[in-house]
């Protein structure tokens, strides 16, 4: 189900399949959009929940919009606060995933939102019919999205891509709760569809699938969503890691084949290849600048971690043969130096490389595709790549 397209926007051609750059706050953490573009990066994406607390969706409207506030002259993408739904609810306080494997949770990080601690914490989101109530987890002050709203903020962020309002769901929760959230999502979905078309003006709207992990929500979602009259899709919510693949195909089948798909929150390199065989086109994830700031790197055999002590005399680039900026100019050992010194340039030398390695790992999915030979590369890459 893999294909090639490109997704014209206002500043820019979108080649696909495309590794989707996250920059949560209008900034992918510790690069500056030189590097990010140097890095390969053909758009990025902002959170409408943080920077609509954060400096506020009417000062990005009043600088020029997203793109021209953070200094970024490619498409801009921006979400619908949906996920907050879930990483301030369900997942507050708590380290859950909206991926897990089997009955295991799997703490995967996700896009926009940090967490480390241990003890459940009271949510801080209260959903009902029309929308949502946000308490900001800055100093606690309430705020009630509906989709309208959502949509609203959305246009004043002025971003190429947009998203419909959603219901992402834990993926602990019931199925009689995400049959009450897929309807509410469908319904919300064609709120954000209405008002967007009131509002007018050159952005694409995506509509969002959901339906947790079960095969009769997904397909119905994706045929109600399909019919809507959207720009693209979402493919959003809560998977069983082993049963991810099988969930994106279930969806894919039934969207129309003309228009592109989003993945949203995916970026191991595995999930990746799985996801593009399926028939996603784009996908977005802050895996590769928040584990280059940790200090966890890919290479072509795998991830390493820079911190081990294997690494303090290893005067070779991070990844042989790669050409991104960071293995062109420094070696293990410096980097590894960086870390141990707690140096700023260590995440931004990491992340720097992760994220060329990812997006240039997509690309040659892409050629490969072009070129005839997909499972070639795939079977290539994973026959070094450690997982």
């Amino acid at each position: 189900m893999g294909r090639a397209g490109t997704i014209k926007t206002q500043h820019g051609v979108i080649e696909t399949p495309a590794f989707v750059t996250v920059g949560t706050q209008g900034t992918v953490k510790a690069l500056t959009p030189e590097i990010v573009k140097d890095a390969g990066a053909q758009v990025v994406l902002a959170n409408t929940y943080h920077l609509f607390l954060q400096p506020g969706d009417e000062i990005v409207k009043k600088a020029g919009g997203l793109g021209k506030f953070m200094n970024w002259s490619g498409p801009t993408m921006t979400d619908s606060g949906g996920f907050q739904v879930f990483s301030l609810g369900a997942a507050y306080g708590k380290g859950i995933s909206k991926v897990v494997s089997k009955n295991k949770e799997l703490l995967l990080p996700e896009a926009g939102y940090d967490t480390d601690e241990k003890e459940a914490k009271p949510r801080l989101v209260h959903i009902d019919h029309d929308g949502v109530m946000f308490r900001s987890h800055i100093n606690g002050d309430a705020h009630y999205f509906t989709p309208e709203k959502s949509i609203e903020i959305q246009h004043n962020l002025g971003a190429d891509i947009i998203f419909a309002f959603d219901e992402c769901t834990s993926p602990t929760e019931s199925i009689h709760y995400q049959r009450e959230a897929l309807d509410r999502t469908h319904r919300w979905a064609k709120k954000s569809l209405i008002h967007h078309k009131k509002l007018g003006g050159e952005q694409a709207l995506f509509g969002i699938v959901q339906g947790g992990r079960h095969e009769n929500l997904r397909k119905e979602s994706a045929a109600v969503i399909g019919a809507m009259d959207f720009d693209g899709f979402g493919i959003g919510g809560s998977f069983a890691k082993e049963d991810m693949n099988t969930a994106v195909q279930w969806v894919n089948e039934v969207l129309p084949e003309e228009k592109p798909r989003h993945l949203l929150g995916i970026g191991e390199p595995l999930d990746l290849f799985n996801a593009v065989e399926s028939g996603c086109d784009l996908f977005d994830c802050v895996i590769p600048t928040r584990l280059g700031r940790n200090g966890t790197i890919f290479t072509k055999r795998g991830k390493i971690h820079i911190g081990n002590a294997e690494y303090v005399t290893d005067f070779s680039p991070i990844d042989e043969g790669c050409e991104c900026y960071t293995c062109k100019n420094y070696t293990k050992a410096y980097i590894a130096h960086l870390f141990r010194g707690k140096e700023m340039l260590a995440g931004t030398l990491a992340s720097a490389h992760n994220l060329y390695f990812i997006i240039h790992m997509v690309k040659g999915m892409r050629q490969a595709i072009l070129d005839g030979n997909f499972e070639e590369y795939k079977e290539s890459f994973l026959k070094h790549y450690r997982i």
